[in-house]
């Protein structure tokens, strides 16, 4: 029996029994009737749970996702979906940086944008931080940690390998089973594909063909023209699959979808902050044009607030000249921490999304002793937040994650990627994410480590288009020409 994952019907009801728990609907009718009936918690890991399942199931499921579907939820106001109900919201952001510019008058230095070399070391870092957590993906917190330990690895600080792996921990963790051939350190050759470096690719692919005019309905077209449909994961795939049923967006992003406030368009945003820099409301619009296809509420809010972080990151750094007079603007060099919150100023700031921003920037801080040793006991305390209520590719907890590891390091791109990969749950995602701002504000590929970036070749695999084998010094000339 053929079992899809992350559409099943008997799935998918689990799943918005959780996400109703969480956003404060009442759903006790509908999980006495699921429960009644025979039906099962969702999967804790996997997108499909294990044959045989009553066939009857699925049409209670169906009936019982569009009821709970109608209930609203009382979290609304906080978390509106729609960009003018967020832009009602969010604080005052920040002038972009073309307009503090303008506002230095002739005495201010020209502005210094971080040019291909950045772009480049920027799309180098996601792709190494999300190889780097490829093979552990899924895994458990515990797990991860005994790999590491157990190949002298801990903290992390290079590549996982299967090298001195003691047989009882390889078989009591395994790899994922779709990586591990192409992501760990003795086997390395290229950057193979994943979903977190085909969403970049689509945006480029978006921005080449329509511009920054693009519409919802545009990406969707994309993803129709461009996209397998078994490339897809979580939102996406049930987005994907009521495009196919005549569903068209934003509907696509709410009919039986419980991933809607997952990460999957988290990862979809670094061509908007790249080819915004130093507007990051700019670059926050585009990415809530993009997110809405798939999510909703803390889903968007996800994609927009890394695309304004990522803009910022790629922020002209302008200086005043010692002779200027007082009033003139001087303006530095972005850091990890301005660009955090840069993000946050993009999002309304009462949303579970932003609470969980702060939270991990606020655990980062608190933590004595700045070491990457002493990091795992930031990542004890996300783990205790949220572990317990949010699957493992749901949103917040993956937020609190990368904000925390990327204030611990403190903008260093090794700390930034291993912190954001030990701390577990949607590991690659993560290690993307952080590589991409960390790679950005290094400023150059010559500024990452050669362990890091040597084995990917300069070649990049994908089903995406025309960009199987493409070289990353080509992907950053090709956003370089998406700025303008």
């Amino acid at each position: 029996m053929l079992r899809l994952t992350w559409v099943q019907p008997e799935d998918l009801l689990g799943h918005e029994l959780r996400q109703a728990a969480q956003d404060g609907r009442d759903a006790s009718g509908v999980e006495r009737r699921w429960r009644e009936a025979g039906g099962l918690p969702p999967p804790e890991r996997a997108g499909a749970s294990p044959p045989p399942q009553d066939p009857g199931l699925r049409a209670l499921a169906n009936t019982l996702l569009d009821e709970l579907a109608s209930a609203q939820s009382p979290l609304r106001a906080l978390e509106p979906t729609s960009l003018p109900e967020i832009k009602q919201l969010t604080p005052r952001p920040a002038r972009p940086a073309h307009e503090e510019r303008e506002r230095g008058g002739p005495g201010a230095a020209p502005a210094q944008t971080p040019g291909t070399k950045g772009l480049h070391a920027s799309w180098l870092g996601r792709a190494v931080g999300c190889l780097l957590g490829k093979p552990v993906e899924k895994l458990p917190l515990h797990g991860i940690r005994a790999i590491a330990q157990s190949t002298s690895n801990w903290p992390l600080n290079t590549w996982f390998t299967h090298r001195n792996l003691p047989r009882d921990v390889a078989e009591r963790y395994p790899w994922n089973r779709r990586s591990r051939p192409t992501s760990l350190a003795e086997n390395i050759d290229g950057m193979p594909e994943d979903d977190d470096l085909n969403y970049p690719l689509l945006g480029l692919l978006l921005l080449r063909r329509h511009g920054a005019g693009f519409t919802t309905a545009d990406v969707a077209r994309l993803w129709l023209d461009e996209l397998p449909a078994g490339r897809t994961f979580t939102a996406e795939r049930i987005a994907y699959r009521n495009l196919l049923d005549g569903i068209e967006p934003p509907d696509t992003a709410v009919h039986r979808n419980p991933f809607r406030e997952w990460i999957g368009a988290q990862i979809r945003a670094d061509v908007f902050g790249w080819t915004n820099p130093g507007d990051p409301v700019r670059a926050a619009e585009l990415a809530h044009t993009d997110a809405t296809l798939t999510h909703t509420a803390n889903g968007v809010y996800g994609e927009m607030f890394v695309a304004a972080a990522i803009a910022h990151a790629a922020a002209p750094t302008v200086t005043t000249p010692p002779t200027a007079t007082p009033h003139r603007t001087t303006l530095t060099a972005p850091t990890v921490h301005t660009a955090l919150d840069a993000g946050l100023c993009v999002i309304p700031p009462d949303s579970r999304y932003a609470q969980a921003i702060r939270f991990g920037i606020e655990t980062a801080r608190a933590e004595p002793t700045g070491t990457p040793a002493g990091f795992a006991s930031v990542v004890d305390t996300l783990h205790a937040r949220y572990a317990h209520d949010h699957h493992w590719v749901h949103v917040l907890p993956n937020a609190a994650l990368l904000a925390a590891a990327l204030t611990h390091a403190d903008g260093d791109f090794t700390g930034s990627i291993c912190r954001a990969v030990s701390g577990g749950w949607d590991t690659d995602s993560n290690g993307a994410t952080a590589g991409a701002i960390a790679g950005l504000l290094a400023g150059s590929p010559d500024a990452i480590d050669d362990r890091w970036t040597t084995p990917l070749k300069n070649r990049l695999a994908t089903s995406v288009a025309d960009f199987d084998g493409i070289g990353f010094d080509e992907l950053a000339r090709l956003t370089q020409e998406a700025r303008t």
